[in-house]
């Protein structure tokens, strides 16, 4: 079944002590635009993230946002450097000794001088810290998906019931051709009844003019054509692959072929079957404008 292009998907997972929350949002685009929004401490992970979306969508503008609480996940490690403070305490000695005095020299005193000691943030596993994050990617973009699933249903339910208004419009285009030429037929031959009045009037003439009309006329070709396009296009509702591009491509020909039974009929009923038909088709142009 068919996907729209516009969703929402939302997934929060608690994993090795870190809160992650994942949002996705999308909108119609001709191509696929992907915005990926990552805590900075955690953009080493985009290539990844950018990498699943690309997999699971194929057009649309779409924004992913990371919000991810890791205060939990904080581990401190305090390291002390050596030499500096060893540096310190002889240091104090040797004051001590300056200035004649007693040196009473405490590892509390030494570490207060700067660069003694230092807090540093554990090294995480930065593996395993993407893998957390493409996880909840992952359930975010199944809720996406599912979003996206039903508005495409919407939209396949709404194309194919116009679908069946433009089979029933060429339907009528069909049966009406043949008795506009049955009617110019007679036009013609009482036309040249007057014209001629008392002369006798040559029927093979009369069928010569009419022959020319009807294939002048002739939409057999147009309308076999556009049942055929209608035929792809409901295949294509029920495809699993996205058709976007392929149904918008078809509804152009579709047009097209409306556009060529218009400007061969003169024929005043014809013409507004056209007007009606081109009519259904200009609004599932529109809707195809939100298939992926």
């Amino acid at each position: 079944m068919i996907k729209s292009m516009t969703g929402y998907g939302r997934a929060r997972e608690m994993l090795d002590k870190r809160d992650i929350t994942v949002e996705i949002r999308s909108v119609n685009n001709r191509y696929l635009d992907c915005t990926v929004k990552l805590p900075r401490m955690y953009a080493f992970a985009e290539d990844a993230v950018r990498q699943r979306v690309q997999k699971a969508i194929s057009r649309g503008k779409v924004d992913v946002y990371f919000t991810i609480d890791a205060t939990a996940a904080d581990v401190a490690k305090v390291s002390v450097n050596r030499d500096l403070a060893v540096g310190y305490a002889a240091a104090l000695r040797e004051l001590a000794q300056i200035c004649g005095i007693e040196a009473h020299t405490t590892a509390e005193q030494v570490s207060r001088f700067p660069d003694v000691l230092s807090v540093t943030k554990a090294e995480e596993d930065l593996d395993s810290v993407g893998d957390d994050l493409c996880r909840v990617l992952d359930e975010a973009l199944a809720s996406y998906n599912v979003m996206r699933g039903a508005e495409g249903e919407k939209l396949a339910a709404d194309i194919s019931g116009r679908l069946d208004t433009i089979e029933s419009l060429t339907s009528k285009v069909e049966e009406r051709s043949p008795q506009t030429v049955a009617e110019y037929r007679q036009k013609l031959t009482a036309r040249m009844e007057e014209v001629l009045q008392s002369t006798s009037i040559d029927p093979q003439r009369i069928l010569m003019e009419a022959a020319i009309y009807a294939d002048k006329i002739a939409v057999d070709e147009e309308t076999v054509r556009l049942r055929s396009h209608l035929s792809q296009l409901r295949g294509m509702l029920t495809a699993d692959e996205p058709m976007g591009r392929k149904m918008d491509f078809l509804i152009q020909e579709v047009n097209r072929e409306s556009n060529t039974i218009g400007s061969k009929c003169n024929d005043v009923s014809i013409a507004q079957v056209v007007v009606n038909l081109k009519a259904e088709v200009e609004k599932i142009r529109e809707q195809v404008q939100n298939v992926e």
